[in-house]
């Protein structure tokens, strides 16, 4: 899987690969070079070790920023998955056209549904939550609307770019 990852100290943006080899062991790719990386999840934490340091990763807030203490220094960085940067376009689109569909941004359980048919909701509000990779996502709307159907209910398994909600233009 590719995440884009931002460093808070200098803001750029690099694209890293994650690949799970057959053996268990993880190939990661920054940029397209290949690095060392061993991961132990520990409570709370990852402590990940990349060449010859060793970082401790935690995630804080709403999931897409990470912390974490390396070398004696603490820094942040802005994560997104390849998946949500897919999502978050689709939804701009269907945003702009005054509707559009929320979709599951990766394969995972719902855990609540928030809203209801014929709610009409504002941007920012919460939607959907959904769990994966132990993570819970809120999935929020990207403009005012009305909910127009709901697919989904708290407890189902979906797939990546499942259809959760649809959502139309206020008036409709």
């Amino acid at each position: 899987m590719r995440y884009y990852v931002t460093l808070a100290q200098n803001d750029r943006e690099h694209a890293i690969d994650i690949v799970s080899r057959a053996d268990g062991s993880l190939e990661v790719l920054k940029d397209g070079a290949s690095i060392p990386v061993d991961v132990v999840e520990t409570t709370g934490a990852l402590c990940v070790r990349v060449g010859d340091r060793v970082f401790d990763l935690w995630l804080d807030g709403d999931g897409t920023n990470v912390r974490f203490v390396g070398g004696g220094v603490r820094a942040e960085a802005a994560v997104e998955s390849e998946r949500s940067r897919i999502g978050a376009r689709a939804s701009r689109a269907g945003a702009a056209a005054g509707g559009g569909t929320v979709c599951a941004p990766m394969p995972g359980r719902v855990v609540k549904v928030l809203v209801a048919e014929g709610e009409t909701v504002e941007p920012g509000r919460p939607l959907v939550v959904v769990e994966a990779m132990k993570m819970e996502n809120e999935l929020c709307a990207e403009a005012a609307g009305v909910v127009r159907t709901v697919r989904a209910s708290a407890g189902q398994t979906v797939d990546s770019g499942a259809v959760l909600l649809e959502l139309g233009p206020l008036g409709s």
